[in-house]
This record gives structure tokens, C-alpha cells and sequence, in this order.
């Protein structure tokens, strides 16, 4: 059950008018999954069916997304939790702009301080940029780690780009993305504690 304070957050963040998305959108789209789960999975802002059904990650790339996760061993309702740097559509699907990052800044913070993940996913460029602030390309930012305010941070491409390019051919972005999400399982399992182990 949330505590009133997460309650409370839930309700401003719902109400946000920081930026002129919030004349257009039908919902903000906050999260799904689990808020106590160890990754956290930030994508770049929601789509048509994410602002339909206010969830990120609903239509044609969070199916592929989950497809993939799924394959790698991680349950996206229990192992993860999933949100986007910014909470409402732009229109036609367009990247979120300067301003509207930093309008939404506040809200994935805060996000990131409470569920406080070790591990966090970064799906493609815009999210790699407005957390960690890297420009280079994901063909050389993706599959490896990087170490930064004492978490764990994953690129992988985005699943828009990989239904752009859809072989599984090892090799191929979604071949690649597996292995990326494979690594996250493996880290994952080292940083939970074995299953009937002593906790103090």
C-alpha cells in the first residue's frame, strides 16, 4: 500500500503543468511494474497507447521490450519497474525537447530516490542523454556497463529500433539486446542474496 507521501507524489505528478505537454496529453504516464524491484528501466517519453492506458511500455515496442526481458529471465511485473524521463506524449511521437526534459526532471529524480535501484536500464539515445548526459552513439554505448552515482547503468537500443530491424541473427540489434538484458539478469542474481541465506 503506498504511504501518504507516495500517495501524494502520485497525485502532483498526475496534476503536472511544468511544460505545454500537459495541454495535449490524455494521461501522465508514471510507472508499472514493481516499485520494489532492484531495475529500473527508464525509457524516453510515451506513445499513443501509453497515453491512451496511462502505463509506458503498453504498445508495439513495450511488447517487444517485454518479449525481450521475458527471454532474459526478468519478469517485467516482479524484476522491474518501468518509467520515462517524461511523463506525457509529445505530439506525433516526436523526441521530448530541452525544455520538457528538464520540466520532467524533477519527477524521474524523485523516482530514482524511492525506488533507489541499483541497477537501471536506459532505453536508447534520449535517455542515455538526460540521465548521464552522453551524446556518443548507442552502437558504442550499448552492452556495457557504466558506473555513476553509485549505480549500475545499462544502454540498450530502443524497441522502436529493433522493429526497424527486426533479425534475430546473432550479431543483429535484437540478438545484441538480448545479451545486454542477459547481463542485467547476471548482475541482478549477484546483487540479491541467495535464496535461504541468513539475513541480519
Amino acid at each position: 500500500m503506498p504511504t501518504p507521501f507516495e500517495t501524494a507524489w502520485l497525485a502532483a505528478c498526475a496534476d503536472c503543468t511544468n511544460c505545454g505537454l500537459a495541454t495535449q496529453r490524455q494521461r501522465v504516464v508514471i510507472s508499472r511494474g514493481n516499485p520494489a524491484a532492484r531495475v529500473m528501466v527508464i525509457g524516453e517519453a510515451p506513445g499513443a497507447s501509453e497515453d491512451e492506458q496511462g502505463l509506458p511500455f503498453v504498445g508495439r515496442s513495450g511488447r517487444v521490450l517485454d518479449g525481450l526481458f521475458t527471454s532474459a529471465g526478468l519478469d517485467p511485473d516482479t524484476d522491474l519497474f518501468i518509467t520515462n524521463v517524461v511523463k506525457c506524449r509529445p505530439p506525433e511521437n516526436r523526441k521530448p525537447t530541452a525544455a520538457e526534459l528538464r520540466a520532467c526532471r524533477p519527477w524521474i529524480q524523485k523516482q530514482i530516490e524511492v525506488v533507489d535501484p541499483p541497477l537501471v536500464v536506459l532505453v536508447g539515445a534520449t535517455a542515455v542523454k538526460a540521465m548521464l548526459g552522453s551524446k556518443q552513439a548507442m552502437g558504442s554505448l550499448r552492452g556495457v556497463w557504466i558506473e555513476e552515482d553509485g549505480r549500475s547503468w545499462m544502454p540498450i537500443f530502443h524497441p522502436s529500433y529493433l522493429l526497424r530491424n527486426p533479425s534475430r541473427d546473432p550479431g543483429k540489434p535484437v540478438s545484441l539486446t538480448l545479451e545486454d538484458l542477459r547481463q542485467v539478469r547476471d548482475r541482478l542474481c549477484q546483487c540479491e542474496p541467495a535464496s535461504g541465506a541468513p539475513t541480519s
